[in-house]
């Protein structure tokens, strides 16, 4: 093989088989010490490409020009490239439809969710798209994304206001498109698309959290009407199982029918993907490690390098596009090294052209939550109507009952909004069970007490994490 030879392979199992692998063995079959040099690609039956290249085919996947970000006459972005060069794109539109997508971006710690999603929301910002954008790692995950969307908040409370904001959005389009007999959304005639992300979604929707349930209830809701309606709804997570989104079959059966892009993983995750239907039955990914290239092993008698390994983010599958089992990398934008502040190429990626913002015909409807932009409590606030209680804890409901001197509580017209729910405190066998899930590799007894010890809950000693670890592995 010469340095610049590329080949490819076609398999073929007999009727009746399907083609199932394992990468690693494939690799070391072929006597290929680096397993980024190796695609595979099923239709998840018993049809196959393997195609070996001379080096990592993705180890640098530059942005021609931001322009090309703009969304095609298909409603698809271009956000990265495949193994073999060719464009990944994702959908946020179907013009055949008449339906805005939605969908689900999936990403252990470190694996370049983050970096995704800002070249997603460039794209979105170039292409004239309305964005609400919850960052939920107190605006710290895209921080140069706040002056380029629409509306930018930090918290719970600034989440659940935009998602009540969309809600209602929702209901006033529905009303004017009844009238016009519209059944089908029609991109700018005269509305924008208008799409909801939620990033470090599983911090809103995990168990515990205080509005998990009234979340959850207008994600549904928003991901089954929004759609002929211009609507999106997008989640971003470290999910390390789909029960950290809201515990809902029908939220994750929605959003399966989305665009899905899967980052780096972890086991669990894998073997949910493949359970829940996100692949097909037969198919298989070759998993993504944090770093690429081949293992050296260095005897003790030899002088070890100091070289790192280049690493492996923004690598990941578009499950929902034409070759999900095909390998690709979101385009490798920022700065090569930290800087202080915001990212001088980052925002040069979104451009200095202006923000699209929310019709006219919708403001009344968005309210001053919207109108404000406002996040925490005061958002929340502002498009939930509060009612005061009496002394017997009953809301008034404006009837002119005897109040009890301030303490509120949330009304919602239209669905039915319980007061945020209390969190309840994660046992410490769901707190073992969510490091191990994360975990790219094993981890010992003291490490894991050492990462529990770091997810803010109550403080926890090295024999209660063994005698917990002991629990887990006997059931």
């Amino acid at each position: 093989m010469t340095a610049e030879t590329i080949y490819e392979l076609t398999v073929e199992a007999p009727p009746g088989d399907l083609i199932a692998y394992d990468p690693i063995r494939l690799a070391s079959a072929l006597r290929i010490e680096d397993p980024s040099r190796l695609a595979i690609e099923t239709d998840g039956m018993n049809h196959a490409l393997v195609t070996i290249y001379p080096s990592d085919p993705l180890a640098d996947v530059e942005l021609p020009d931001p322009s090309e970000l703009v969304m095609d006459d298909q409603g698809r972005i271009w956000v990265g490239r495949y193994h073999n060069g060719r464009p990944a794109r994702m959908r946020l539109y179907d013009p055949r439809a008449g339906s805005a997508q939605r969908g689900l971006l999936f990403g252990t710690t470190g694996a370049g969710k983050s970096t995704g999603l800002q070249v997603i929301l460039a794209a979105e910002k170039r292409s004239g798209i309305v964005t609400f954008l919850s960052d939920l790692k107190g605006g710290q995950s895209v921080p140069e994304a706040r002056d380029n969307v629409d509306w930018f908040v930090t918290t719970p409370e600034g989440a659940m206001a935009q998602l009540r904001t969309v809600w209602l959005i929702m209901q006033a389009r529905q009303v004017r498109y009844a009238a016009a007999g519209r059944s089908k959304f029609l991109m700018n005639r005269p509305d924008p698309l208008l799409n909801l992300r939620i990033d470090e979604a599983n911090r809103l929707l995990e168990k515990g959290a205080p509005f998990r349930d009234e979340a959850t209830y207008y994600i549904k809701d928003i991901g089954r009407t929004g759609r002929s309606l211009g609507i999106g709804v997008h989640l971003s997570a470290q999910a390390g199982h789909l029960e950290e989104l809201g515990g809902s079959d029908t939220l994750r059966g929605m959003l399966k029918d989305g665009e899905v892009i899967l980052l780096r993983w972890t086991s669990t995750m894998m073997r949910q993907l493949v359970s829940d239907g996100l692949l097909a039955a037969g198919q298989s990914l070759a998993p993504i490690p944090k770093y690429a290239g081949a293992i050296k092993l260095i005897s003790q008698f030899e002088e070890a390098g100091d070289e790192d390994a280049p690493g492996t983010q923004g690598s990941g599958y578009l499950l929902s596009g034409p070759s999900p089992t095909s390998r690709f990398r979101f385009f490798n934008v920022g700065s090569t090294e930290p800087v202080e502040g915001l990212d001088p190429e980052m925002l040069a990626l979104y451009g200095d052209g202006p923000v699209r913002q929310l019709e006219k015909e919708s403001l009344d409807d968005a309210g001053d939550a919207y109108a404000g932009r406002l996040d925490g409590p005061e958002a929340y606030a502002a498009i939930f109507p509060m009612e005061e209680e009496d002394e017997d804890g009953e809301g008034s409901g404006g009837g002119g009952g005897r109040k009890s001197g301030g303490k509120k509580r949330p009304v919602a017209p239209g669905p039915a909004m319980p007061e945020p729910s209390k969190p309840r405190a994660r046992t410490l066998a769901e707190r073992v069970q969510a490091v191990l899930e994360n975990s790219d590799g094993d981890l010992d007894a003291a490490a894991i007490l050492e990462a529990v010890n770091a997810d803010g809950d109550r403080q926890v000693r090295l024999g209660s994490v063994r005698n917990t670890l002991t629990a887990l592995k006997s059931n």
